[in-house]
């Protein structure tokens, strides 16, 4: 009921702000495919509107949902604000108008003024974003997912969650769950064409991949769910990921002229 009531309240300052240019607004990532974490997951929307918006309106849209961020315990809001004519038909790499993450948070209170006229550009995530939300997502307000959103092709949803994992070797030591599940969502995707969730994309792994790294999968999506830091060895990381790599390496589709 908490997190009901924090998405009215979005859907609200986005129907104030935005009025007769908002399309819709869709919730995707883990809460949408039903493994959310408060202790640290993101709250992860789509914001679809008809055309531009002014920065005066992106303005009073960023402040009003600065203040409700303060109420969304640890990681809060993750919302990308995009044209239309840029979701269906689908656009790669997609442009969008707003981008909003608790990472981004010092910048906005430094300058919220420049933030609204510089947070804007294109981003290859949205591919997957999109994908998520045509599989998992769940309608908050306006138009129905598949009015608002086309087909994202598999080529560039595969680009964009590659890049998530394209330098995991180094990642997976300080950022070990986090690179640990993309890593075997990816490896999931390319043997079954699902796009999966991280945990259900741990499960694949621990019961597809070699035996050898069930265990650690096991713990890994043990830390997953309690968060708690995992205790394992560099190398053991590496090793992983490097294998994983390269069996992405070997199944990734191919590129197209």
């Amino acid at each position: 009921m908490i997190y009901d009531k924090l998405f009215d309240e979005f859907v609200q300052c986005a129907r104030d702000c935005f009025n007769n240019r908002l399309v819709g607004v869709y919730l995707h990532g883990s809460y949408a495919m039903g493994c959310f974490n408060p202790k640290k997951s993101d709250i992860d929307i789509i914001v679809v509107t008809d055309g531009e918006i002014s920065d005066g309106c992106k303005a009073e849209f960023m402040r009003r949902i600065i203040r409700l961020d303060d109420c969304v315990a640890n990681k809060g809001f993750e919302f990308s604000v995009v044209q239309k004519r840029y979701c269906n038909p689908f656009a790669y790499p997609t442009p969008f108008e707003l981008h909003y993450s608790r990472a981004h948070k010092a910048r906005y209170l430094a300058d919220p003024h420049n933030y609204v006229a510089t947070m804007r550009g294109e981003d290859k995530d949205l591919a997957a974003h999109f994908t998520v939300i045509n599989n998992y997502g769940i309608v908050l307000y306006g138009a129905k997912i598949s009015d608002a959103f086309g087909i994202v092709p598999s080529d560039c949803f595969f680009d964009s969650v590659y890049q998530d994992i394209k330098n995991a070797s180094e990642d997976i030591i300080g950022n070990t769950v986090y690179t640990t599940l993309n890593l075997c969502r990816v490896a999931a995707y390319l043997n079954t064409g699902r796009c999966m969730s991280k945990k259900d994309g741990g499960d694949w792994a621990r019961d597809n991949l070699p035996s050898v790294y069930a265990d650690f999968i096991t713990e890994i999506l043990r830390c997953y769910s309690t968060g708690e830091l995992p205790t394992v060895s560099a190398a053991a990381l590496t090793d992983f990921a490097e294998y994983v790599l390269n069996y992405i390496d070997r199944n990734k589709p191919i590129a197209k002229e």
